[in-house]
């Protein structure tokens, strides 16, 4: 017969308690080196544009102010986003926490996963690092993405989540 007694809420496990793991610490100059390239990109073709199209220099001082305050919260961004980052890989799951202002934790448990993979961009390799990327049962909005891990902890974690889900599979 089918049961499914309450669990009391404070025998429930807390997240609190948990050994967060960080980014690699590269992720954090990889990103201001991004968010760089990005600053120059959009100066250089604002300043194209006002030499090109005879834009007088002061259009609006709005606009230089929003352009000023922008360039600057991408540079500072990696600096408050990345020390909220982190995973825990547990014996039947993996944790993933994220967020600033909307901060999430996203729990993927190893029997839902289909394929693990991981990558990296030249400017990844660049920092040695690599993204892992988790690929589940039941479409895209359970999919996880953890970027800036170390390329040799994301090959590692690949095969030991593949490992994982081989021995759910088998268990079946």
């Amino acid at each position: 017969m089918f049961q499914n007694p309450e669990i009391a809420l404070e025998m429930l496990p807390g997240v609190e308690k948990l050994d967060w793991q960080g980014l690699h610490p590269n992720y954090k100059r990889r990103l201001l080196v991004q968010h760089t390239l990005v600053v120059l990109v959009v100066g250089i073709v604002v300043t194209a544009a006002i030499v090109i199209l005879n834009i007088p220099v002061l259009i609006d001082p709005i606009f230089w102010v929003a352009l000023l305050i922008s360039a600057i919260l991408l540079l500072v961004w990696p600096f408050i986003s990345i020390p909220r980052r982190g995973y825990v890989v547990r014996d039947k799951d993996i944790l993933f926490r994220s967020g600033v202002v909307w901060r999430s934790i996203t729990a993927i448990p190893f029997n839902r996963i289909q394929h693990v993979e991981t990558s990296s961009t030249p400017l990844d390799r660049k920092f040695e690092i690599a993204t892992l990327q988790l690929f589940t049962a039941g479409g895209s909005g359970g999919d996880l993405k953890i970027d800036g891990l170390g390329i040799s902890v994301a090959e590692r974690m690949r095969i030991f989540i593949l490992e994982r889900v081989k021995s759910s599979i088998e268990n079946t």
